[in-house]
């Protein structure tokens, strides 16, 4: 049969270890097949950012910012261990940090639910959706031991030379102190990518924040956000039937746990890191949710929420069968695919994107399933496949 066209190129983020292997087969056997597959490609491997001295990363971010779309493989951030294994030349940053720092983007993970794998908050019916700022915060501390008998203090020096000083703590023992910021312009770009995305997916918003003890960092979050809204956002948002509203933290955590889901949860840095983990467990896996990064500006990078699946990748150059779940990479290829088609107009390549999900999902829902999820599904007798054997189950359906 004819392939279907693409009118833009996708950019392509290949990456590491079983990740990388999975990333071929997916191409090989449910897409390829189908779609006349255009891309701008960029190994991300930790080989290559060791050849290109990290710049081939930058460079794939850029194009991302270019070309409007970009679809990412996991890929390693070296520790020590790391640093050996691969001799490199120094310790790299994350790749992830990097594109979200040159993107200046907001992350949303959502679940993907299939009938077998339940939630473990009964009241969840539809997916939660994480949007979690990514600058600042602990992320960017400074922190010191502090000796007894210290006194610190925040210091802020402004441009004609004059100090502004606040007293922190005075140490009559031994303790810690650390420093956070954040940047007006972040907060704008994280508010704006969350009510982008939301009339987008046609989802409310709810932000949480601690305001009433932060009264000057947390509450400009507050106070940004209901600018924007306010200013940009208000009569869209009325059009399209949709709410956003600001409560504390801990306010959001128990109307989210008595919630029926379907919204947007948005969370700073750190409430973010913490909170994605809590909802992808709770949903059933890690391995089941699908991660965008979105910019300001308008551009899209799609990954998977888990890492390169080191245990596995070991298992397989040993020659042992590995039954790796690749569903976040499935969907990480169909989110890009059906973005690209949305932007350019192009509907046949949307609804394959489409019916390639739905393939994944019923195949799973029809009881073959790779071993992390058949070690939880309420389905009886799951079979369970391996890497391979599971992706092929996909492409006899698609």
């Amino acid at each position: 049969m004819a392939k279907i066209e693409m009118a833009t190129p996708l950019v392509e983020m290949d990456g590491d270890e079983m990740t990388r292997i999975i990333w071929r087969l997916i191409k090989e056997r449910l897409i390829c097949p189908f779609v006349d597959l255009k891309t701008e490609y960029f190994d991300l491997g930790l080989e290559n950012r060791e050849a290109t001295k990290d710049a081939v990363t930058a460079e794939s971010a850029e194009a991302c910012l270019r070309l409007g779309v970009a679809v990412k493989c996991a890929t390693i951030t070296p520790n020590a261990a790391r640093v050996d294994e691969y001799k490199l030349s120094e310790m790299w940053k994350s790749p992830n940090g990097t594109i979200r720092t040159i993107l200046d983007g907001t992350v949303f993970r959502t679940p993907i639910l299939v009938k077998g794998i339940e939630p473990y908050v009964r009241t969840w019916t539809k997916p939660i959706t994480l949007a979690r700022h990514a600058y600042g915060d602990v992320y960017r501390n400074v922190e010191m031991r502090v000796p007894a008998g210290s006194k610190v203090e925040l210091v802020r020096t402004a441009p004609d030379g004059s100090e502004e000083r606040t007293l922190v703590h005075e140490f009559a023992g031994d303790g810690v102190a650390q420093g956070v910021h954040n940047l007006d312009a972040s907060i704008e770009g994280f508010a704006r990518s969350c009510f982008n995305y939301a009339l987008g997916t046609k989802q409310d918003v709810w932000f949480g924040a601690k305001d009433t003890i932060s009264k000057t960092y947390d509450h400009r979050f507050k106070d940004v956000f209901q600018e924007i809204f306010d200013a940009e956002y208000k009569e869209r948002f009325a059009e399209a039937g949709l709410e956003y509203f600001y409560t504390l933290i801990d306010d959001v955590v128990a109307r989210v746990i008595r919630s029926e889901g379907g919204f947007i949860w948005a969370c700073k840095n750190y409430d973010g890191d913490v909170m994605s983990d809590m909802v992808s467990t709770a949903f059933g896996s890690l391995a089941m949710m699908t991660s965008v990064l979105v910019s300001p500006s308008g551009a899209y990078e799609f990954e998977a929420a888990h890492g390169t699946v080191q245990r596995h990748y070991y298992k397989h150059l040993e020659g042992k069968e590995t039954s790796t779940n690749s569903v976040a990479t499935i969907f990480a290829w169909t989110g890009a695919l059906a973005k690209r088609g949305e932007l350019d107009g192009t509907p046949e390549l949307v609804d394959f994107a489409k019916r390639l999900e739905r393939a994944t999902i019923d195949t799973i829902e029809s009881g073959q399933m790779t071993g992390d999820l058949a070690a939880i599904t309420s389905l009886k007798n799951p079979e369970k496949l391996s890497t391979e054997a599971f992706i092929d189950a996909v492409a006899s359906r698609l």
